[in-house]
């Protein structure tokens, strides 16, 4: 890699990794509002590469709905799953699509695959807020330990993103789906999670710091397991999207990074198991 781009690299992750933990530690309103923008804009780069293969899906309404989904979450983030608002957001979306497709596109512009698509990506980009039910456990009032609980499926995440590269390159001779991803190979994914497997562990121990409930090794180690396998399956299903429509990243929108849907491919999947694991299997 050039230096020039390690630079770019560089300077877009640092200032971003201090706004992300400065927003997780914060939680509540200042998480919900980050967390919504970045769903809008992932959004927003779904409903760009879906229209490179059908019809335009209406992106406006799409990124308002993934975002208000958001912030639906962020009103009682500590109900998690009982939380109504998201649901009667969802439900407004579904409505509100079908009317605005008639009204702007007609028989013409297709609309029943541009409203599918365009509920499919707001409600695709909403998984962020799961952060939300993550960060505001019931029962977890430390803001310290609120914010290692949500750390940890984003740790591990980047975890076995790394060693699946660091295993794939030394070692990696099988390709895994070459038709989805030429790039990732069986020994890559099995060293990530292995690799996970050991970091969940690892966590456990330093989340029983904290004290109250916390995760036993073996629970941790299958945490990390869980997480492997479904930010693996995030990342070819992103993957699988981007080859389909002919474009290397999802956007632009952080240099040397891609786009948004590339940073967070990973974590639309991995989020939503981090709060279920938590809430009803450790029993935050």
């Amino acid at each position: 890699m050039p230096a020039s781009e390690t630079r770019t690299r560089v300077l877009v992750a640092v200032p971003g990794m201090i706004l992300a933990l400065g927003a997780i530690y914060a939680g509540g309103w200042v998480l919900a509002a980050l967390l919504a923008l970045m769903a809008a804009l992932t959004a927003r780069e779904l409903f760009a590469m879906a229209a490179r293969k059908s019809p335009r899906p209406l992106a406006a309404l799409g990124m308002a709905g993934a975002a208000a989904l958001v912030l639906a979450a962020g009103a009682a983030p500590a109900d998690g799953l009982n939380n109504p608002l998201p649901a009667a957001v969802l439900i407004l979306l579904a409505l509100a699509a079908p009317a605005v497709a008639i009204w702007s596109r007609g028989v013409q512009g297709e609309p029943l695959l541009s409203v599918a698509t365009t509920v499919f990506g707001a409600g695709y980009a909403a998984l962020l807020g799961f952060a939300l039910y993550l960060r505001h456990l019931p029962g977890v009032q430390d803001a310290a330990h609120a914010a290692a609980i949500l750390l940890a499926p984003v740790l591990l995440t980047w975890a076995s993103d790394s060693f699946a590269y660091f295993g794939g390159r030394a070692m990696g001779r099988t390709r895994l789906i070459p038709r989805v991803s030429p790039g990732k190979t069986v020994e890559g994914a099995l060293w990530a999670v292995v690799g996970t497997v050991a970091m969940g562990a690892a966590y456990a121990l330093f989340l029983d710091r904290f004290g109250g409930y916390a995760p036993t090794l073996l629970q941790g180690a299958l945490f990390g397991l869980l997480v492997s396998i479904a930010a693996q399956v995030g990342d070819l299903a992103e993957s699988a999207w981007k080859r389909d429509v002919g474009v290397k990243d999802s956007g632009t929108l952080l240099p040397g990074h891609g786009g948004a849907l590339d940073r967070f491919d990973s974590l639309l999947f991995t989020l939503p198991l981090g709060y279920a694991f938590f809430r009803f299997v450790v029993g935050y």
